[in-house]
């Protein structure tokens, strides 16, 4: 959506309760344009930083380009507290478990798709652990998902010795099963992951025929979309959003 100074943009913002994995219920936070839609939908997978004010107003900022949008929140069986005080219980216990954040996932299609105003159409957006979890959850739920964006995913590729209980996969060994087109986002002065890695990343995409689009950012270090952390790098960041407003309509219109 492109912005005009005629246009009325508002927004209804809540938070709702939904069944996620096994059932359980999780709350989930959702903004979406206003009128009766119907809209097409995103579902935000959030970062290990926590369910925090960031992934709040990105919701927001995805609403306010068109798109009805729900954040769940993958931590909500650790607790309540402060984002960074979560986020600490769920390091301690190792990260929120594979399967449990997909089911999560799959539980806010679900819902998203269930509302009068859904069009149908739904695409998945995540950064840092939430773009792993992003690519782990669009390979597993194929069809489900019709867009990905993955900013920054570390972790999509692991080796044998990094995988855990919680983590038992690797999630580039599931790259033939990605139906959805996907948007990768990169800093080339990131760690993780790092510039050879997102080079085999997009390798495998290409070789599996996949329909990818990969942008990279010089200067741009992990997290630079963050504008509140030491990492922001506005030029690069309002590129990347930029990248995203294009990408999107192409495959949820």
């Amino acid at each position: 959506m492109v912005m005009r100074t005629d246009a009325t943009v508002g927004m209804t913002c809540e938070y709702v309760t939904l069944p996620g994995h096994n059932g359980d219920q999780i709350n989930a936070y959702v903004a979406r344009p206003a009128g009766p839609g119907p809209f097409p939908g995103m579902v935000l997978v959030h970062h290990m930083p926590g369910w925090d004010e960031w992934y709040f107003e990105a919701t927001r900022r995805f609403a306010q380009h068109g798109y009805a949008t729900i954040c769940p929140n993958l931590y909500a069986r650790s607790g309540h507290g402060t984002p960074e005080d979560v986020a600490a219980v769920v390091r301690s216990q190792g990260g929120v478990p594979d399967a449990q954040v997909v089911g999560d996932l799959q539980g806010a299609f679900k819902w998203l798709r269930g509302q009068s105003y859904s069009s149908g159409k739904v695409g998945l957006f995540g950064t840092c652990s939430g773009g792993r979890h992003g690519f782990l959850a669009a390979c597993q739920l194929g069809t489900e998902v019709d867009a990905l964006v993955e900013c920054w995913g570390g972790r999509v590729i692991m080796a044998d010795a990094d995988l855990t209980p919680n983590q038992p996969v690797s999630p580039n060994t599931l790259t033939a099963q990605l139906t959805a087109p996907i948007l990768g986002i990169f800093g080339n002065d990131d760690t993780s992951p790092p510039p050879p890695q997102v080079d085999q990343h997009e390798a495998e995409l290409k070789a599996a025929g996949k329909n990818l689009e990969f942008h990279r950012y010089d200067g741009a270090p992990h997290g630079f979309f963050y504008y509140d952390r030491a990492a922001y790098r506005q030029a690069q960041a309002v590129d990347g959003w930029s990248k995203i407003w294009e990408f999107l309509p192409k495959h949820l219109s």
